[in-house]
Formats: structure tokens, C-alpha cells, sequence
């Protein structure tokens, strides 16, 4: 699964061409590691429509900052630079599919 960090948020994310899903996460979360699988099999589903990737909130601490991320795990759905939708905690698959198919 990609990662994207503070450096190339604005590349990877903002100025994607497909919806971009960005999984603000850390290694020592536990709900944040039961959603990874999850998240890693719904990126392979939207491959080529849309891009999903995870932020390390403890690497990289502006980008979680600027969008105002307390608790993680948080998606968030960006297109075309904004935010289209946005959920904190571990949530299931369906729910994760329905933010994206909003942003398609």
C-alpha cells in the first residue's frame, strides 16, 4: 500500500487525477491495524478509478494538523483538491466503498 508524507501530500493527494482515499494512521493503533486489510482490498477493488494511501500521523504531523485530525484512524476522501468526505474510526468496508463511490 502507498504511503504519502508531508512532502508529497500536495503531488499524490491534491492533485491526483481520481479520487484519492488517505488513511491517517500509526503504527501503534490498534483499530488503525484492523482496518488495514480492509482499506489494502477496497484499493485493489478501485484500482485504476480511484487511489487509496496511508499517512504515518507520527512521521508526518503537519498534514494531520492542517485537515484538524485528533483521533485515528480517519479517512479522508480528497477530489480535486477537497475534502469529499471524511470518517473517524474503524469502519467497515461498506461504509468505505459507499465514501468513495461518492467521489466517482
Amino acid at each position: 500500500m502507498k504511503q504519502v508524507s508531508d512532502s508529497d501530500f500536495e503531488a499524490q493527494v491534491l492533485k491526483s487525477a481520481v479520487p484519492v482515499l488517505v488513511d491517517f494512521w500509526a503504527p501503534w493503533c490498534g483499530p488503525c491495524k484492523a482496518i488495514g486489510p480492509v482499506i489494502e482490498e477496497v484499493a485493489t477493488e478501485f484500482e485504476g478509478r480511484a487511489l487509496l494511501v496511508k499517512m504515518n500521523v507520527d512521521d508526518n504531523p503537519a498534514t494531520p494538523g492542517k485537515y484538524g485530525i485528533r483521533a485515528i484512524p480517519t479517512l479522508i476522501v480528497f477530489k480535486d483538491g477537497k475534502v469529499i468526505e471524511q470518517v473517524t474510526g474503524a469502519v467497515g468496508k461498506t461504509q468505505i466503498v459507499a465514501m468513495i463511490n461518492k467521489a466517482l
